[in-house]
C-alpha cells in the first residue's frame, strides 16, 4: 500500500510543480544567501581599512552594520520563503493530498 502510495504522489503533475517551483525558489534564495554571506567575509578578509571605517565620533565601524545587515537579510529571506510556502507550496499540497486521497 505505501509503494502505490509514494508512486501516486511521485508521478501527480501537482506534486512534480510543487517539487519544481519549491527547488527553484531555494536556489535562488540560496544563491542570494550566498552572495550576501561571502560578500561580508571577502570584505571581511580583503577590505578591512572600509570596515574599520568610524561612524560619527563614537566606537562604531561600518562593519557593525553591515555585519547587522547580513542578520537581517538572513530573517528577511525566511520570512519571504514562509509567506511565499504559507501562500503558494500549501495550495499545491492540499492540491496533491485530495488528488491522491480521493
Amino acid at each position: 500500500m505505501e509503494d502505490d502510495l509514494v508512486r501516486k504522489i511521485s508521478t501527480h503533475p501537482k506534486y512534480l510543480e510543487l517539487k519544481a517551483k519549491r527547488t527553484s525558489f531555494g536556489w535562488w534564495l540560496t544563491l542570494a544567501m550566498m552572495v550576501v554571506y561571502y560578500g561580508f567575509i571577502m570584505l571581511v578578509a580583503f577590505n578591512k581599512p572600509f570596515l574599520s571605517q568610524r561612524l560619527g565620533d563614537g566606537v562604531m565601524t561600518m562593519g557593525i552594520p553591515i555585519g547587522f545587515g547580513v542578520i537581517v537579510f538572513t530573517v528577511v529571506i525566511t520570512a519571504f520563503y514562509v509567506l511565499r510556502a504559507n501562500s503558494q507550496y500549501d495550495d499545491l499540497t492540499d492540491a496533491v493530498r485530495k488528488g491522491v486521497l480521493k
